[in-house]
């Protein structure tokens, strides 16, 4: 077996199901969970149609590199989201069967294991993806410390010369899970600069891009067209259908960016065997088409976020993020306490931060924070916020 198998660690929910193996729910509440980022808005009625429409499609081995019209739907959504020029549908553009199928996959495609312990940077915390697909690659995790007192910027300084020397790929989120923070034009500024100084790639999760309040999130290709780099050059972009469309199950997403390395991103992709699904093709096709659906999604998370953080105020520091469905708390007790009664006296599931975090540079930026995610419907979310809140306040 995969020796590098052994170094990946329990994924957080495994975690937290093993914090409450002992605990026994409060059977006076029913149940309501808030701990994992699953879309429960309902989806569209005509991307559902396009899939059952186009079943013959099964009888048909997909090509890697997708169908002319997904890839052509994907770049005209891209240039009009962004206000960007078109990109080129068959060099920049290759469907997947959602980021995180992506995100695990590029790092084997990426990482040369020749080189003297191959270095992948994490932002901490982070979507535990990134760490596997960089142990897994033969690559050692290296983490970049997200904290409140730099507002959650990506803080270049804390890693050492000789670590930015060794690095062949860093992970980015934004907006970010599970902060929700968008990166800023200047963080994106210092990022390409030593990507061009030391030779890595970017590669950029830009799964919540579509769930917003006011202003649309900054992408990483847009900065890159903002700041002259037109050919994109070390960064790709992972983009997903699942939260923006309200269709996890189809495991639908694209990514876009430098045509050089998705050409040997794709040639990989061709001996992995990832195609998508003839019909999840169509569908998707149809989907980044329409932005009424979205706009409608977006509403509902708007209307969450605002009841939840009135009621939430009161007794936790709590404000809207830039983007994303995910509250990011601090809580007056350890997060894994909080998590463990919560669950036990109002039976309320809630993911500590430590669980999202590892131990880096003398702390664990997790600790003492937790993440909600608002994606359960209004009045269960609304009864979720109310039994936080109650149970914050007997902590006092």
């Amino acid at each position: 077996m995969n020796p590098d198998l052994d170094r990946l660690q329990p994924y957080p929910f495994q975690k937290l199901a093993n914090l409450f193996s002992s605990v026994i729910p409060n059977p006076a509440y029913r149940p309501i969970s808030l701990h994992i980022g699953e879309p429960k808005h309902a989806t569209p009625q005509f991307i559902s149609d396009a899939l059952s429409a186009n079943l013959a499609g099964l009888s048909n081995y997909p090509t890697t590199a997708g169908s002319d019209a997904l890839r052509g739907s994907i770049a005209s959504w891209f240039a009009q989201r962004y206000d960007l020029p078109a990109l080129d549908a068959k060099s920049q553009v290759l469907p997947v069967n959602g980021s995180r199928e992506a995100l695990f996959a590029f790092a084997q495609a990426v990482i040369d294991r020749t080189c003297d312990n191959p270095t992948v940077i994490c932002p901490n915390p982070f979507y535990q993806i990134y760490e596997g697909a960089a142990l897994l690659a033969g690559a050692t995790p290296y983490f970049l410390n997200t904290l409140p007192e730099d507002n959650y910027a990506l803080n270049f300084d804390q890693l050492p010369q000789e670590v930015w020397q060794r690095t062949q790929l860093i992970y980015v989120c934004s907006p970010g899970n599970p902060t929700g923070r968008v990166i800023k034009l200047a963080e994106w500024k210092t990022l390409f600069d030593l990507a061009d100084r030391y030779g890595f790639i970017i590669a950029a999760d830009e799964c919540y891009s579509e769930i917003y309040f006011d202003t649309p999130p900054l992408g990483a290709l847009q900065a890159a067209q903002q700041l002259g780099r037109s050919d994109y050059r070390n960064l790709v972009s992972f983009f997903s259908l699942s939260k923006r469309s309200n269709v996890p199950g189809m495991r639908s997403g694209f990514v876009a960016g430098d045509a050089t390395v998705l050409e040997k991103f794709t040639l990989y992709r061709t001996y992995h065997g990832c195609a998508m699904n003839p019909a999840v093709q169509a569908a998707s096709a149809v989907a980044w088409q329409d932005e009424e659906h979205v706009a409608e999604n977006r509403r509902l998370y708007a209307e969450k976020f605002s009841q939840v953080i009135s009621v939430l105020k009161p007794v936790l520091p709590v404000a809207l993020p830039d983007a994303s469905f995910y509250l990011w708390l601090r809580v007056p007790i350890a997060d894994t306490r909080f998590a463990q009664y919560l669950h036990r006296d109002y039976n309320v599931t809630v993911l500590p931060g430590s669980f999202l975090a590892r131990n880096a540079h003398g702390v664990n930026p997790g600790e003492n924070f937790i993440r909600i995610a608002l994606v359960a419907e209004l009045s269960e979310t609304m009864e979720a916020a109310q039994r936080i809140a109650e149970f914050t306040r007997k902590l006092d």
